[in-house]
Order: C-alpha cells, then sequence, then structure tokens
C-alpha cells in the first residue's frame, strides 16, 4: 500500500487532508472508520468485523460498501492502483 493512506491527516469529525497534493475532502462515519483500519493496517476481515460492530443495521451492505471506498481512495490515488484487502 502506498503511505500516502498513512499520512492523511484525519479528524474526528470527517475532515481528511492530504499533504501530498494538498487536497481535502470530508467522508461520513463509515469511510472515517475505513481510513482509520487502513492506517492501522488491518486486513479486511478485520475492517469488516469492525464496521459490522460498530454500525449496526448495515451488515448486509458492508462488503460492497467497503470495496466502493476502496475504488474512491484508489481513484484519488491514495492507495496503490493494484490495492486489494
Amino acid at each position: 500500500m502506498t503511505t500516502r493512506i498513512k499520512d492523511l491527516a484525519v479528524s474526528d469529525n470527517g475532515f481528511v487532508f492530504d499533504p501530498y497534493s494538498g487536497s481535502s475532502f470530508t467522508t461520513n462515519a463509515v469511510g472515517l472508520h475505513i481510513i482509520r483500519r487502513l492506517q492501522a493496517n488491518a486486513s479486511r476481515s478485520a475492517i469488516l468485523q469492525s464496521l459490522d460492530e460498530r454500525f449496526e443495521g448495515l451488515t448486509e451492505t458492508l462488503d460492497r460498501d467497503l470495496d466502493d471506498f476502496l475504488l474512491v481512495l484508489r481513484q484519488q490515488k491514495l492507495v496503490d492502483p493494484d490495492f486489494r484487502l
């Protein structure tokens, strides 16, 4: 994984700053949780389990939500184009 994800500045309210590009964006609580788990080198199963525990009611869509968010991270070049969990 590219180090860019590890170097993101992330606030508790979902504001994310990329110091390499100067870009910033906001994300919802699920995206924020995923970024923080990626920064901690969590595995896919660990991320899905922690999402399931934290965001009850989303269980049916967690796998797809994770893949969709990873696609956005790839598009923004915050992870390598071939990064997979």
